[in-house]
């Protein structure tokens, strides 16, 4: 058994889902601020710790994902993840590092993911989403 994320991490994602949600819901989009599984099935799948969807989000299986959030922990793969991501056509990535007290938005542009100053999905931007945020 895998041990849950630091407490760090869940003080963090609980921000996160008070902050996004409102944000989400006046996009018309539907915030999933807990983990949930990209891609097709048990042998193809990336789990990141929450994101924003189209529709409403069915069985264990999510093909896709508007924006996904990694929050980064010592040591894990967050930056790894963005091929897969890429070949699933997730629009947005926001991975937030705790210890840097950073944030990094990307964009998918021509099949990968560039830095961008505001998302085009929802209205904030890393700069925001960060100062917004109350750091552990």
């Amino acid at each position: 058994m895998v041990p849950a994320p630091t407490g760090e991490h869940a003080v963090i994602a609980q921000q996160l889902a008070e902050l996004l949600g409102p944000l989400a819901r006046a996009a018309a989009l539907i915030p999933s601020m807990h983990e949930f599984n990209v891609g097709t099935s048990k042998h193809d799948f990336r789990v990141p710790d929450g994101g924003l969807h189209r529709r409403q989000p069915q069985g264990t299986w999510q093909a896709t994902a508007a924006l996904v959030v990694e929050i980064a922990s010592p040591g894990d793969e967050s930056w790894q993840k963005l091929p897969f991501y890429a070949s699933h056509n997730v629009d947005e990535v926001v991975i937030i590092n705790p210890v840097e007290r950073g944030v990094a938005w990307l964009a998918l542009d021509g099949g990968e993911y560039t830095k961008v100053p505001k998302s085009g999905l929802i209205d904030l931007g890393p700069t925001e989403l960060a100062s917004e945020l109350d750091w552990p």
